[in-house]
């Protein structure tokens, strides 16, 4: 076998720096980061700032100029990430992949030189670094640029002008003032904007959430089941953003469409019955907050065929009985966590569907009833939703917006409660 064929065969997951990946922390779980770094003699403090992004889940990739090259040898880079260096541009497009729309999450340049600046602020692409910067600028990723130069550099008006074009479309970190010079920021001082940048929040930071979410389903037969057209998503979106936030989160997650978190401890089940177990046994354990996410059940059969049901009746009745409320278990079990339950209706009006959350509220001893209307409207675009959030004093509308923005809704909500 060929070395070339060798490498390719060695998958990435077997990289042994990838060992440090969320070993401080899940807030950059699923997230994609480009490096770029620039000819500073910082550019040393570029591989402990990739192995912090690692450390609290971050992929990251890095663009190196050719003058850090010469200071630090690429394999290095790639010793820190475990992904390879883009040293050039290839007939690979390694810009387009980096940094085309939603390839990644974030460009952040560290160190930033005068020169990065200058050829991001007119639109020169003369080096991978500059293309990449060119291409994320364009596609509207958002840009986090680390400056360090020589003070009277940073003082130059040319550069205070490409400074103040720049100002409102990307984000910069302030140098520190050093010894006539303005060096990079510390990888820890970057590290925390990125955190922040991401949703992270002292208030969430190492709190403890038990979630469900999903559909179960009931068997008939061991072939047939009832269910229901839940996908899982608005629950594994919140459990993400709850990730991002700095909370811990357990996901008790039924047969869902969607991929479930990355950084969540995962609790596979199928039935109502398993979510019911799974629920009760979670909340003999210390948890902050609870939610109730799933669309399980609200019925099963009342006897499940041991073999395939024959299908040359003519008719069928299937007796069903009423399945246990799962939310109802947890005032027995942890009093003092945050409850919050959702609440699914179709086609009623806004007065009638907050009715109907009260009334949950009420009957679970909730904190919070999220509820949303999942008829005609709603179907006809799921990847959108509009929720009320119910409590004892007010009621809050998200609007029409993407699931991925409800989500935000929701995290900012919790946060509150818990200030």
């Amino acid at each position: 076998m060929s070395k070339l064929v060798a490498k390719k065969k060695i998958k990435k997951k077997d990289h042994p720096s990838l060992d440090i990946v969320s070993s401080q922390g899940f807030e950059l779980t699923g997230k994609k980061i480009v490096l770029c770094v620039a000819g500073s003699v910082a550019a040393y403090k570029a591989i402990e700032l990739a192995r912090l992004l690692m450390r609290h889940g971050a992929d990251v990739t890095c663009v190196t100029s050719n003058a850090v090259t010469k200071l630090i040898q690429p394999d290095y880079f790639k010793w820190a990430t475990g992904n390879e260096v883009i040293t050039k541009l290839t007939g690979e497009l390694e810009h387009i992949r980096l940094a085309d729309y939603k390839q990644s999450d974030l460009v952040i340049v560290y160190p930033a030189t005068a020169n990065t600046l200058g050829k991001l602020a007119n639109g020169i692409d003369d080096t991978p670094i500059s293309t990449v910067l060119t291409v994320g600028f364009g596609s509207k990723i958002p840009i986090l640029m680390c400056l360090a130069m020589h003070e009277s550099m940073y003082d130059n008006s040319a550069v205070k002008k490409n400074m103040e074009f720049l100002k409102n479309k990307i984000q910069f970190l302030n140098p520190q003032m050093i010894e006539g010079k303005a060096k990079a920021p510390e990888p820890e001082d970057v590290l925390e904007i990125v955190l922040k940048k991401f949703g992270f929040t002292s208030i969430l930071k190492n709190k403890k959430v038990l979630m469900t979410a999903g559909p179960t389903i009931e068997y008939i037969d061991p072939v047939r089941v009832i269910t229901n057209l839940s996908s899982g998503k608005t629950g594994v979106l919140l459990a993400s953003e709850l990730i991002s936030a700095g909370a811990k989160v357990t996901i008790i997650y039924g047969p869902g469409n969607e991929k479930p978190s990355k950084g969540a401890k995962i609790i596979n089940v199928t039935t109502n019955s398993d979510m019911f177990d799974a629920v009760k046994k979670e909340l003999k354990k210390k948890y902050d907050v609870v939610i109730m996410a799933a669309a399980a059940s609200d019925f099963t059969p009342e006897s499940i065929s041991k073999s395939k049901i024959k299908s040359n009746k003519k008719s069928l009745t299937i007796r069903l009985k009423k399945a246990p409320k799962i939310i109802d278990l947890v005032r027995k079990f942890r009093k003092d966590a945050l409850l919050i339950g959702f609440k699914a209706e179709t086609n009623l009006t806004k007065s009638a569907l907050i009715k109907s959350a009260q009334k949950k509220m009420k009957e679970s001893d909730a904190d919070i009833i999220i509820a949303n209307d999942i008829g005609k409207k709603y179907q006809k675009n799921p990847n959108n939703n509009q929720v009320l959030i119910v409590d004892s004093n007010k009621i809050t509308s998200s609007g029409w917006k993407k699931k991925e923005k409800i989500v935000k809704f929701i995290r900012k909500e919790i946060e509150k409660k818990l200030e």
